[in-house]
């Protein structure tokens, strides 16, 4: 007999959904910040980068708990350094019940665990991802005129120091620092630099 796959679809679904939770930081006058779709997006690339500068990392583990490290909000919400003094978060029951039937229940369960309890590498580059992922969106912020970044720097300055796990990630941490986030267009190949223009 086949499996029903009515939890999959649901599921399937469910992480459609995530496109349209916002995260907190927008109260915070940043009206245009990272929904929680953009953030796994970019946790994947931040997560694959740290990879990279480490050693004996499961690259397959690390995407895989990317993925899922932070799907328990589409119910239990996203919660800021703020929030969290005042609310108490049932993620580990909100993940059981998007995941219960599926056919990804007993390994993304497993990877959400790991992912929970920062024993290997694999879940500390995944966290390491996640909170530079706040310092992306704050440099970005930045360039767009909003001034968190300024008023949060000595808050940042503490996770790089002494949340952040691997060194790949403390230097990603500098490097952001000292560069605009318009490098990447500006300074690169484009029209003026390498293009018809030069000519």
């Amino acid at each position: 007999m086949a499996k029903d796959l009515k939890p999959d679809v649901n599921f399937l679904f469910e992480m459609g959904n995530v496109r349209l939770i916002d995260r907190m930081w927008r109260r915070f006058h940043t009206t245009s910040f990272a929904n929680l779709a953009d953030h796994h997006f970019r946790v994947f690339w931040i997560a694959m980068a740290i990879a990279a500068g480490e050693k004996d990392v499961d690259t397959g583990k690390v995407a895989k708990m990317a993925l899922v490290h932070d799907i328990a909000e589409s119910r239990a919400g996203d919660v800021d350094y703020l929030a969290r003094q005042y609310v108490e978060r049932n993620e580990k029951l909100a993940i059981n019940d998007m995941l219960q039937g599926t056919g990804m229940e007993e390994e993304f369960l497993a990877l959400w665990e790991e992912y929970e309890e920062r024993e290997s590498i694999e879940s500390k580059i995944v966290k390491d991802a996640d909170n530079l992922d706040v310092d992306f969106e704050l440099a970005e912020q930045a360039a767009s005129g909003n001034s968190l970044q300024e008023l949060w720097h000595d808050n940042r300055t503490f996770v790089a120091k002494s949340k952040l796990y691997t060194q790949t990630a403390k230097k990603l941490f500098e490097q952001m620092e000292k560069t605009n986030p318009h490098d990447w267009h500006h300074t690169g190949r484009n029209r003026r630099n390498d293009g018809d223009w030069k000519k």
